[in-house]
């Protein structure tokens, strides 16, 4: 049977003070007693509430600036005492300690202090040490204290005292659940962004946390549940971006948007107009063009099929001309760092469409991190921020490249780097021709992605597939010549590969064989 504990006494301690006057007020009224510290106790007392001050429950003034002040057994012995355990009432009797029933404390803005670019001194002086310490004493005895962190913690334990008189062990539960993940995604932040000021990549201890914004129908599976958390990371994408219209975002959404606008950042929006096109994780159509219309409508020509449905991002604010092409079938998402009234307008002829507004593009170039989980454990790595040049390039046949095949094999190989491995792109004239992701063997993937060309070429009514005269990019090696055979077939001119394969020179034989140029970048992209 549930126990339910009055609320007779709260220390209110909050960075955030919205919604404090009120909902202090609501306590007030219903007899409880306020305690509270600095600012808090301050704007308490100035809209006219009865508070006592954290500093005549201690008997100790607030000190060095205010980092002690709740570092005391008045105050951990309110909230950690066992009330019905005869030694800790006999305890708090003795001292002269009155037990806290409530606790409401929001931290110090360590999160959005990071977030603003603060310097180091300035990012430490806003890191809560009397604030976590409060919140765990209060969540480990949950069975006499309810924990709040945030305002609708406190609003939930109001509603628990008009319907039943005091807090419901269940609400306690929840509340303490929810409080210890608070201060471990805000120590995760910390040792995060102390790991990052000393250069450490890979520390013994590894925290990850983060606030929920969105909870999620289900996960890739309608049977799997699943929730959207962001973190303290500050770049520009799924998790800044506003919704304008359309449905709530799936799961399957948001991740696939993700890799469709990291993919499309590769591209400046000062070099050209982007556009990619991507379904389930994987570029469908990618191109650069004059205008995002130009880029949109190239794009869509390299796998109309697999587009519909898809999610397209855009490296530029998306404008009224590119909208109208793209209202023309049935796509899921769409992503650009704004969009124009025209588009808006546009777009809200089809209420099922999502249009997301990102506020920029993420800087590939930008250092973060990557995770995923296994079985017992988790991999860390560093984000993929490599980018090649024509200056890395290695010519490796006996033809070199001409100036256009140079221009073409970078922008396949930029792709590339977003395709499930086994990856193959063939790309001509700033627009991919043909995308082979994610196969067993490397061969297979430039068939697929051959065989998706000739499909383009036939629904277009083009002469020929776009293949012909393309370049043809490799995330990783051929460990045989029959990959760069199959491209040979395709019709490409010219390859660009990593190299570093122990028959580097039999596929280097092959290509001067089949008389195309082939350069080595030193760099693989492998993405699983």
């Amino acid at each position: 049977m549930s126990t339910i504990r009055p609320v007779r006494r709260a220390l209110i301690s909050v960075s955030d003070k919205t919604g404090l006057i009120e909902t202090a007020t609501a306590l007030a009224d219903q007899g409880v007693v306020l305690v509270s510290t600095g600012g808090t106790s301050k704007a308490l007392s100035a809209a006219g509430l009865a508070v006592i001050d954290v500093a005549d429950v201690t008997g100790f003034p607030e000190m060095m600036d205010g980092r002690v002040k709740t570092l005391h057994p008045a105050v951990h012995g309110g909230l950690l005492a066992l009330r019905h355990v005869d030694d800790h009432q006999a305890a708090l009797t003795k001292h002269g300690i009155a037990g806290i029933d409530l606790l409401w404390v929001n931290l110090y803005p360590f999160e959005a202090t990071l977030a603003s670019g603060a310097d180091f001194e300035t990012c430490i002086e806003n890191i809560d040490i009397g604030g976590p310490a409060m919140i765990r004493a209060g969540a480990k005895n949950f069975e006499w204290c309810a924990v709040a962190t945030d305002l609708s913690d406190v609003q939930k334990v109001l509603a628990d005292m008009s319907v039943h008189g005091g807090t419901q062990e269940i609400t306690r539960k929840q509340l303490a659940a929810k409080a210890y993940a608070r201060t471990a995604a805000y120590d995760a932040a910390i040792s995060g962004w102390y790991a990052g000021q000393v250069g450490e990549t890979s520390p013994d201890w590894r925290a990850f946390g983060g606030g929920r914004v969105q909870s999620l129908r289900y996960g890739e599976n309608p049977h799997q549940q699943a929730a959207f958390y962001t973190t303290t990371e500050k770049r520009f994408g799924v998790a800044t971006a506003r919704q304008l219209q359309g449905k709530e975002l799936s799961y399957n959404n948001l991740n696939d948007t993700d890799a469709a606008y990291e993919l499309v950042a590769e591209f400046s929006a000062n070099e050209a107009a982007a556009v990619a096109i991507i379904k389930h994780a994987n570029p469908c159509g990618v191109a650069i063009g004059g205008s995002l219309r130009d880029a949109y409508e190239r794009a869509l020509a390299c796998d109309p099929v697999s587009a519909f449905g898809g999610i397209v991002a855009c490296n530029r604010p998306l404008d009224g001309a590119a909208a109208s092409e793209m209202v023309k079938i049935f796509t899921e998402v769409v992503i650009a760092p704004d969009a124009d009234e025209e588009a808006r307008a546009i777009f809200a002829t089809k209420k099922n469409l999502r249009l997301l507004v990102a506020g920029g593009l993420p800087d590939p170039a930008q250092p973060g991190v990557t995770f995923r989980t296994l079985a017992g454990g988790f991999l860390v790595q560093n984000r993929d921020t490599g980018r090649i040049t024509a200056y890395d390039l290695k010519v490796v046949t006996k033809r070199a490249p001409t100036e256009q095949e140079l221009i073409d094999m970078l922008f396949a190989f930029r792709v590339a780097k977003h395709v499930k491995s086994n990856a193959i792109v063939y790309a001509k004239d700033g627009v991919t021709a043909g995308i082979g992701a994610g196969q067993m063997n490397r061969r297979d993937s430039a068939r697929i992605a051959a065989v998706r060309a000739r499909e383009a070429a036939d629904t277009a009514g083009w002469a020929q597939a776009a293949t012909i005269g393309s370049a043809c990019a490799s995330d990783a090696f051929f460990p045989f010549a029959d990959g760069l055979l199959q491209a040979v077939e395709a019709g490409a001119t010219a390859v660009i590969q990593p190299g570093g394969s122990i028959r580097d020179d039999e596929v280097i034989a092959a290509a001067d064989d089949a008389g195309i140029t082939m350069v080595f970048t030193g760099m693989r992209h492998f993405r699983h």
